[in-house]
């Protein structure tokens, strides 16, 4: 009867726990009017760094009197072009102007056609087809003018402002080339004016100081001007050129003194996206949303700013220059992780048809220990590199003269320091040793990072750039293959010093919560990844304490990620539009027949990632050599499978969680990859150790320390080796016979 309600009682404990981190989330307060008027002042290219006490004497007041944060620009095209950036802040979703990028993927300078038929209006000829561009052509169905149609009036002062300004079918309610001398009835005509204060751009300080001095001169004009309970927002809306960078955002008003900027689209203080400033408006206003969502979310002032200005600016700009060393860091890193782990899985093959000592008199030479203790220590490096690359962002690599050199100096010695820390550790002789404390530590590393508010993880060459525009908190990608693939082992290292009856509630307790810290918004903020990991805990626990993956167990662990799914749909539904997560978005779009841009979007995005990531390469390097080298007879992994039916679940419960997470992620292999720069290394080290044990023999019948039973008692006994080193024949060894009936 145990056997029979086991799995029914797992999976329901499992989907308790996903279903509870999914659900419970902060509250956002309901939106209050704190203006009457509102006027966005953009700059295309203006960043934290071209502001100055003395050149740009007004940004630094209102810095100091508002709140200030980092402006991610992300828009349809990358990188953000100045009629982009302007047309994607009118729209509150990511838009592009066609023909606004040449042949070489750089910013082509745009006229935009602009008729003023009466002197006080203006129409943009253009704007049918641009409407059509982006609803038809672009993934995003964004809607240009959606911030003008929310409202009854706006203004609009220059061209690029008329882009932001002009409505669905191209009409701009009130128009000006340039700011008037005075500028007062203008901005005080409607409820809503975007100003255009000029461009700074390319990469001479003096000719970005000269640029940002002229547009701090025209913000003056316009705060003297401006109406009385007004809300001012100055963004640099655009990149100008390629790599894009962080930019620009100050909030003046009302409510916004000398704070953060946050929104919920980021859920990180001091940073918030271009298409989060139409919603801003509109909630500052009190004004509904349009019928169909902004991709954005009403932006808020929050606590905690240092004091002195000088230092609070320091923030964004420092994290600017983090995110730029990042992107050219990153790709290098993955590529020659992907190049190492390939070249090991190469070394690795002869020891694997060598590591099998002879039983008789005869055989061939064993490989010297000295090369065997090298390669070991080598997949040990290889397995930590990931989250020895998290832990070297503690340090500020960036600010050093030759960022990547400093970043690969301190993740040398990060990953020389962690795999000295493993070989010290006193259980690595045994053969599960390593795996348990790589694991072990990777576990700690992420975790500690995503529970003390994942600050490793903002702008890390592992982690995710503000830059992208994908995720602003909690787990990355690699962060979440990295997590998963170290609890699970955690947890198979875990059950496998215990009975076997114990065995499932050991990866149901380590798993769940690892699920919990993967899918709490307070924590990894990840609800495709928490379903997915759901999934691979319940595949675990059905097979830990014995038996093969078998249909009836799969479907069980579908059925435990269905229901999370389900679970959490039915709540996020519940909710109001503008507070829904990604699945109730997706699931609300179909109901009204747009989920197939959702669903295009992903398949895009999924089939970019899987052509031209790194981690691709490392996800089917690790599977080949899993399927054509361990997985052999003469590979050592189906033994260590049948000793340690536990670290089997582990790794099969990893790859259904990577697999799944992949899928529903639309990140192809990435999630995969990651998983198996851990797992892959530490297989082949297990493997090679339990084929050091083949031709040991012990005495029958004797019962080990975390045995289910006596050796050879059936799959669900095990073999522990883990009291006892490598090759001594004592305790930890195994006959061959043993391991045929185990």
């Amino acid at each position: 009867m145990v056997r029979r309600i086991g799995p029914i009682l797992l999976t329901v404990v499992v989907v308790a726990l996903g279903v509870t981190a999914l659900t419970v989330r902060p509250q956002s307060p309901p939106a209050r009017p704190s203006a009457d008027f509102v006027v966005l002042v953009g700059v295309a290219g203006l960043r934290w760094d071209d502001v100055d006490a003395e050149r740009t004497p007004t940004l630094w007041r209102l810095a100091r009197e508002g709140s200030i944060g980092s402006l991610s620009v992300r828009s349809a095209h990358r990188p953000t072009c100045p009629v982009d950036g302007w047309l994607t802040l009118g729209a509150g979703s990511f838009a592009a102007w066609p023909g606004s990028r040449g042949g070489d993927g750089e910013c082509s300078p745009v006229e935009v056609p602009l008729e003023q038929p009466d002197g006080i209006g203006a129409n943009l000829p253009d704007q049918e087809s641009v409407v059509l561009h982006n609803q038809e052509r672009l993934p995003w169905g964004t809607m240009p003018g959606a911030l003008s149609e929310s409202v009854r009036c706006s203004v609009a002062v220059g061209p690029s402002a008329a882009v932001a300004a002009a409505r669905p079918f191209g009409r701009v309610d009130r128009y000006a080339p340039t700011l008037p001398e005075e500028p007062a009835g203008l901005l005080g005509s409607c409820v809503l004016s975007i100003v255009d204060l000029g461009t700074v751009s390319g990469v001479d300080p003096a000719a970005r100081a000269v640029a940002a001095e002229a547009a701090d001169a025209e913000l003056a004009r316009v705060l003297q001007a401006r109406p009385p309970r007004s809300l001012v927002i100055v963004a640099g809306v655009s990149d100008t050129e390629r790599p894009s960078r962080l930019h620009l955002a100050v909030a003046h008003g009302p409510g916004w003194e000398a704070g953060w900027l946050i929104s919920p689209s980021t859920d990180r203080r001091g940073y918030l996206q271009l298409v989060d400033l139409a919603p801003t408006a509109l909630a500052a206003l009190g004004r509904p949303m349009p019928d169909r969502p902004f991709l954005g979310r009403p932006a808020e002032s929050v606590g905690g700013r240092p004091a002195d200005l000088s230092a609070a600016i320091a923030e964004p700009a420092d994290a600017d220059r983090e995110a730029a060393a990042r992107g050219q860091v990153t790709g290098g890193f993955f590529v020659l992780l992907a190049a190492v782990q390939v070249a090991l899985a190469v070394v690795v093959l002869p020891l694997l048809r060598r590591a099998r000592r002879d039983a008789g008199p005869y055989g061939p030479r064993p490989v010297p220990r000295a090369v065997v203790a090298t390669v070991e220590m080598l997949l040990v490096a290889a397995a930590l590199a990931i989250p020895a690359a998290l832990i070297a962002e503690a340090a500020p690599w960036w600010r050093a003269a030759h960022p990547a050199a400093s970043f690969a100096g301190l993740t040398a010695v990060v990953l020389a320091a962690s795999t000295l820390l493993v070989r010290l550790t006193p259980g690595y002789r045994t053969t599960l040793g390593p795996l348990g404390a790589v694991a072990g530590l990777t576990t700690l590393a992420v975790g500690l990072d995503v529970v003390t508010g994942a600050r490793l993880q903002l702008n890390a060459v592992v982690g995710y750039s503000a830059l992208e525009g994908g995720r602003y908190a909690g787990l990355s990608t690699v962060g979440l293959g990295v997590f998963v693939a170290a609890a699970l082992l955690s947890a198979g290292w875990l059950a496998q010093r215990v009975r076997r009856g114990w065995r499932p509630p050991v990866m149901v307790v380590v798993g769940g919560a690892a699920v919990v810290i993967v899918g709490s918004p307070y924590l990894g903020a990840d609800s495709i990844g928490a379903i997915a990991l759901t999934a691979g805990v319940s595949v675990a626990a059905a097979i830990s304490a014995g038996g093969w993956l078998t249909l009836t167990r799969l479907a069980w662990a579908a059925m435990a990620g269905l229901a999370v799914t389900v679970g959490f749909a039915v709540v996020d539904l519940g909710r109001d539009p503008a507070e829904r997560g990604s699945l109730g978005r997706f699931l609300a779009a179909l109901g009204d027949g747009t989920g197939g841009l959702t669903v295009q979007r992903s398949s895009a995005a999924s089939f970019e990632t899987l052509v031209n990531s790194p981690l691709t390469v490392l996800a089917l390097a690790g599977a080949l050599l899993v399927w054509f080298a361990l997985l052999q007879p003469w590979g050592g992994l189906m033994r260590l499978f049948g000793i340690y039916p536990a670290i089997r679940a582990a790794m099969a419960g990893t790859a259904v969680a990577a697999v799944i997470g992949g899928l529903l992620g639309a990140v192809a292999l990435d999630v995969a990859g990651a998983a198996a720069a851990v797992v892959v290394p530490m297989a082949a080290l297990s493997a090679l150790r339990v084929l050091d044990h083949a031709a040991e023999r012990t005495r029958p019948g004797v019962d080990r320390p975390g045995d289910g039973g006596p050796a050879g008692g059936g799959a669900g006994g095990t073999g522990p080796d883990d009291t006892g080193p490598v090759g001594t024949g004592g305790p930890g060894a195994r006959s061959s016979a043993e391991v045929a009936t185990g």
